[in-house]
Parts: C-alpha cells; structure tokens; sequence
C-alpha cells in the first residue's frame, strides 16, 4: 500500500510537549501547494500506557474540542506517565466549517474508514489513524454529541463486542467517564466507523453523546472535563482518584429503539429527554407545514424505556432519525 502523504510536524514518540499539525497537502484554488493543518499535541513521560483522545469527528460538536484544547494548555509530564495524543478536531475541514461533514469532499469521518492514502481528504485522514495513530494507542477517547440535528442525554458509550474480553475493558474505560448515563450502544449502521476500526485492532474504545444542537453548555463540558480525567486515570497515564458519581446503566436491545420518520414536517415532542415511556406511547407529532385544518401524525413508542435521544430542529424530513429509546438497566 503507498504510504500516507501525512507528516507530522513534532515528533510522535519523544518525552516533553509538543504542539504542531498533521500536515496533508492538498492543492486548490487558493493554495497551489497548500496543505490542510491539522492540530495536534503529544504529551509523554516514559513508557507507559497511551491514550489518543479525539474530538470533532464530526464537525458540529464540541463537547470534545473544548476539553482537549484545554488538555494541551494544562496537562503536564511531571503529573503523568505513559504518552498522550491528542487531536481535537480530527476531522479538521469539517470542524472549521462547523459542518458535520467535510466541506472539501463531503466525507464523514465516522463512515470512511479504513480510508485510503489516494483517496479523498476524509479517506487520507482516516487512513492515518488506521495505519499510524490507532496502533501506537492502548485506549482510545472519541467524543461526540448530537450535532446540529440530534440532541442526548449525556451519557458513554461502548459496543457489544465478539471478544468478550476486549468488550469488558470498553465497558470499564465507559464506567471509568461517568457520564450521568452509561449506555451499551447499538448503531443504526457500523460500516466504515472509527469505533469499528478501532474494535476491530482490539483496542479499548470509549465514546459520548453528550447533548446536541449544534453548540455545547457548561454542564456537557464538564461532564466531558470529569470523564476525560477519570478515563486517563483509569488507563494508569495520571495519578490521583476518578470522581464517580451515580450513572444509569442502559441498553439497547434491538431496532425498535429507533423511531424514524416517514413524513416530513413540523416537528412536535411529546416527551422530553430522560422521560420514562411505555410502549405505545405518543412520542412525537409531525404537523404540515403547507396548509391548515390537517391532524398531525403521531409517532408511537415501540418499547418501554427512556428517550435517550430526539430530533433537534423543528423541522424534519422523512428518514430522519425522530427519537431512540433505550431501556434501563435495573442496578
């Protein structure tokens, strides 16, 4: 395979700080020889444990670009052992444009891996952490939220895995985070995620959803600050106690968590975030939005849980994702 046309502009492996850039080059209209800067920090003392932590995977959630940027400016050798990484806003066009979604060649990060060093900027970049960054790492930390279209109950996340071994430490490094709500994920579609690729290197993989709408408030980057440090204890890389407060365990047993609709429309909830429903439940209403005098259609639970998640703006289309269920855990 030909080698990735990445470099790093600091060394990957050496002890002390050092901050710099991924650079990709890519030639466009207003750079001939221009390249993408991708920001990148690498803190180390000695040989331990390595963590790469990763934010703006997708480009309109920033839970994880605030805590990070805020890791490079406090975290110091002297209070760690082992090596971190960590690139806040790995999808970096995308970050910048504040779009969930590269401006340059429309790639999700999250949908392009393996990747390919000829391919599109998403699939270079995605290539890198494929073949150079996710290998040197013992447990990896990918935040996200739910972007300009989708809002979360705060909450971490792992994967039901093959290797019940390997799916038991995801699940610890998950319970390490703390977030108020601990979540066994099930994707609507796990082809080409970075979640996936990471699993399938039999790493320890950790993620989020911690909230949505397009921006990030003080309560989310907390929760986010707490379990970054919790997590990087739990991993051996800082000294010290992890805060642990309580969480609710929930799982998500199959497709009928997921409601999706089949109208587009003015969108109606009928229930909040965290709120207990029962199968059959009236959980949303899509009103027209071209003519009066016409009901709205209603959108019914199909299992008994807590809505976990919703449909952020007031419009929505039909195959939009309208709210996802999942079921409590009894401790």
């Amino acid at each position: 395979m030909k080698p990735s046309p990445i470099t790093p502009t600091i060394p990957l492996d050496q002890d002390g700080i050092h901050h710099s850039f991924l650079r990709l080059p890519y030639s466009r209209d207003d750079s001939a020889w221009g390249s993408i800067m991708i920001p990148i920090t690498v803190i180390q003392n000695g040989d331990g444990p390595t963590a790469l932590l990763t934010g703006g995977n997708h480009g309109d959630e920033y839970e994880g670009p605030v805590v990070l940027q805020e890791l490079t400016v406090t975290l110091q050798p002297e209070d760690m052992n082992g090596r971190v990484i960590i690139l806040p806003a790995f999808n970096h066009p995308a970050f910048r444009a504040g779009t969930r979604t590269s401006p340059i060649d429309q790639g999700n990060m999250n949908r392009s891996f393996p990747g390919r060093p000829d391919g599109t900027v998403t699939e270079k970049i995605a290539d890198y952490f494929q073949r150079v960054l996710v290998p040197m790492a013992d447990i990896v930390l990918d935040f996200h939220s739910g972007g300009k279209t989708l809002d979360f109950l705060p909450f971490a996340a792992a994967h039901v895995l093959d290797n019940k071994t390997q799916q038991a430490a995801c699940v610890a490094a998950m319970q390490a985070f703390n977030a108020p709500y601990s979540v066994m994920l099930r994707e609507i579609d796990s082809a080409g995620m970075y979640d996936t690729a990471v699993e399938e290197m039999g790493k320890t993989f950790v993620s989020t959803e911690l909230g949505g709408g397009g921006s990030a408030t003080a309560k989310t980057i907390a929760i986010a600050r707490k379990g970054l440090r919790n997590v990087l204890i739990h991993a051996g890389i800082l000294q010290g106690d992890m805060q642990i407060d309580p969480t609710v365990h929930i799982e998500m047993p199959d497709d009928d968590c997921f409601l999706f609709a089949e109208h587009d429309g003015l969108y109606e909830p009928m229930v909040d975030l965290g709120d207990t429903v029962h199968a059959g439940d009236i959980i949303a209403r899509i009103w027209p939005v071209d003519r009066t005098g016409i009901p709205p259609i209603t959108y019914r639970a199909k299992m008994t849980g807590l809505l976990i998640s919703r449909h952020f703006p007031g419009l929505i289309k039909t195959g939009d994702c309208a709210a996802v269920i999942g079921a409590a855990i009894p401790s």
